[in-house]
């Protein structure tokens, strides 16, 4: 197997054409985030996308995006944004963790929604939570109020109280003023300033690449703004990826207001009664523990979230950071999770901030946060 690297710009067409395949097993696109396009929208704002090809018999056999080495470390593209991490490849593809490093001239890779063969060590498996829609929205009704007659009744009992307080339920799709997502950024700017997280909005790349990706409105690959109206108050808006037939559900929001009526919920029944008309068969909702997702989740897609690591300064401070989790697990209470919450945190800022200096300041800025982040 030969490996090389190259900057994404210097892809050529079939090798895009190649990578697309990959994406795709037995006709299904495995997710929008796994496609060139997606790792086209962040090298627009971060021009340090590069992609590691693997050759077999003088042909390609995977791909996998990824940015630049800062420090040492090497993260899939898009992180931590994108919610599908990994190769594009052919089944069965496998690689030495070594080998990549060395392409990259690293000494770690770290990744959190790692989909197929992950490489080093898997610290956590999840998955990401998949509605099937394809035998159509009134079957797939049907079906879940089967399982879960008590929730979806309460459901439609929000719906008919939002009807009587505040005026007709409606779901528009589409943003080509910009207003509802703006709307977006200041629900969800408020709601991570309220729990202790980083407001993603407030980094340059990543608000420049969510607004790349809401305003491109059409086409095999686009996305997609769905918002929810009660009356002629906007309630709630939620932005995501469609291509090959599946929506990707990204940043979601609501106005607090409305809380006693489910907006989010309602909004979600309203892509899922709309999805077959704009070709969509499967919504996927990412992965995460919300009580909500098993009412509507078909099947889970298997993600895992690790490191592969060897010597040198970042597999040190990799291994560190593990070592300080083990130490804290013994101290009580809320305190023994610390470290983890500390660890989660240190590489979130690491990915949002390829520079040293603004990444330590943003982590320095998080300790003013920390009793909503130890307790959350």
């Amino acid at each position: 197997m030969r490996l090389f690297e190259t900057p994404l710009s210097h892809l050529g067409t079939l090798d895009r054409t190649a990578w697309r395949d990959f994406a795709y097993r037995d006709g299904v696109l495995l997710s929008p985030y796994l496609l060139p396009e997606f790792a086209d929208l962040v090298d627009a704002e971060r021009r340090d996308v590069r992609v590691v090809i693997a050759e077999e018999d003088g042909k390609p056999v995977s791909y996998f995006a990824c940015h630049a080495p800062v420090g040492g470390v090497v993260r899939p593209v898009g992180a931590p944004l994108s919610d599908y991490q990994g190769f594009a490849s052919r089944p069965g593809f496998e690689i030495d963790p070594d080998k990549l490093l060395d392409l990259m001239g690293a000494s770690a890779l770290v990744y959190d929604n790692w989909r197929g063969m992950a490489p080093g060590k898997v610290r956590e498996r999840s998955g990401s939570s998949v509605l099937d829609l394809s035998g159509g929205a009134d079957s797939w009704f049907a079906a879940r109020r089967k399982l879960h007659r008590c929730h979806f009744k309460k459901i439609d009992q929000r719906r008919r109280k939002a009807e009587r307080e505040f005026g007709e339920v409606r779901v528009i799709f589409g943003d080509p003023l910009g207003e509802r997502y703006d709307a977006l950024k200041t629900w969800k700017s408020q709601q991570y300033r309220d729990t202790g997280l980083i407001d993603l909005f407030s980094v340059r790349w990543i608000e420049g690449l969510l607004a790349r990706a809401t305003a491109r409105a059409f086409g095999p690959f686009r996305g997609l703004t769905a918002s929810l109206y009660l009356g002629e108050r906007l309630a709630a808006v939620e932005t995501g990826l469609v291509a090959g037939g599946t929506y990707h559900s990204w940043i979601p929001a609501y106005d607090r207001r409305f809380a006693s009526v489910s907006p989010g919920l309602l909004l979600m029944h309203g892509i899922i009664e709309a999805a077959e008309g704009m070709g969509i068969s499967r919504i996927d909702l990412g992965k995460g523990e919300q009580s909500y997702k098993q009412y509507y989740t078909d099947y889970e897609t298997p993600l895992s979230s690790g490191r592969a690591v060897r010597g040198g300064l970042s597999g040190l401070r990799v291994k560190g950071w593990e070592m300080a989790e083990q130490v804290g697990s013994v101290l009580p209470g809320p305190l023994s999770n610390a470290p983890l919450k500390l660890r989660r945190r240190w590489a979130q800022t690491a990915a949002i901030e390829p520079d040293y200096a603004p990444r330590l300041k943003r982590f320095a800025a998080t300790f003013a946060e920390a009793p909503k982040r130890l307790t959350a």
